[in-house]
């Protein structure tokens, strides 16, 4: 059967989003998920349409990638073909080639779920594993209230969102602008974003968390605690508050990625209860 890549337009974009959301499986390894998406709808629906690829076969959306940088492109695919060589096959010649343009010349990454076959067919086209990620999951039980103060976040706390965001990661751009454009994206009709307020009535912490359903994984992206606010359990506290939000809307389990490299996330994480799954690489073609 043919398959044919494509860049969605804006229109399309709901189309690609449902299309993550059924992939999402707690008994298929952490992958690519709607609120990556959601995410960077951040910078608004033009330029996520046009960071996104679709793969399609008879109709059927079969995989998925997104340019999170001009160099990384995130892949899934749907899972009964995680293991199918011709979309493997298909996968990698379109990445490989500039001219097909997914990826551009010189050095580019690839981040791809473990358990898929593309993983084998890449390295036999010659990348190279890369940076090493660590996935963790939670599966909803048992979560304590959390020590903070939480609040759901609407347009009117949009801007007190964005500043923990930069306050918490010192490259960060986010701005209330980008989370009100964010907020119009389909993905976040299934997402919320929460900000945590210690004794004093401070605001010390956030987080955005993403449902894919009743039943589904859902996942976190991002969490961060104020830099002055650090080493208080903040973090630990919020990623509570966000398991019990995801709850709420139905999710089987909560998932976060982090490079393996930023232990103090990793430690944040496994005090919060999370257990960790295998570790991931992401793959590269070297310049």
């Amino acid at each position: 059967m043919p398959i044919a890549l494509s860049t969605p337009d804006i229109t399309d974009l709901p189309t690609v989003t449902a299309a993550l959301r059924d992939w999402q499986r707690d008994d298929v390894p952490l992958q690519f998920h709607p609120g990556d998406l959601g995410w960077f709808h951040r910078f608004g629906a033009e330029r996520t349409a046009a960071a996104t690829r679709t793969w399609t076969s008879d109709g059927r959306i079969v995989a998925v990638g997104m340019a999170d940088e001009p160099d990384l492109i995130r892949l899934t695919m749907a899972p009964d073909l995680l293991a199918d060589r011709q979309l493997a096959e298909q996968l990698v010649a379109d990445l490989s080639d500039p001219e097909r343009g997914v990826l551009g010349e010189g050095e580019v990454f690839v981040e791809v779920p473990n358990g898929a076959l593309v993983r084998e067919v890449f390295r036999e086209s010659g990348w190279q594993l890369d940076e090493e990620w660590t996935p963790l999951s939670h599966d909803l039980v048992d979560l304590p209230e959390p020590s903070l103060r939480i609040e759901v976040v609407g347009p009117e706390l949009a801007g007190l969102r964005s500043e923990l965001q930069r306050t918490s990661f010192t490259k960060s751009t986010f701005t209330q602008e980008g989370w009100q454009a964010m907020a119009t994206g389909a993905p976040y009709q299934d997402a919320r974003c929460l900000i945590g307020y210690d004794d004093s009535g401070t605001p010390v912490a956030a987080v955005t968390v993403w449902a894919a359903g009743p039943g589904k994984p859902g996942l976190i992206e991002p969490l961060g605690v104020h830099r002055d606010h650090r080493g208080h359990g903040h973090g630990r506290a919020i990623s509570h508050a966000a398991g019990i939000a995801l709850r709420d809307m139905g999710s089987s389990s909560m998932q976060v990625c982090t490079p393996s490299a930023n232990v103090g996330a990793v430690a944040t994480y496994h005090s919060a209860g999370f257990q960790q799954l295998p570790l991931r690489r992401d793959l590269a073609r070297k310049a």
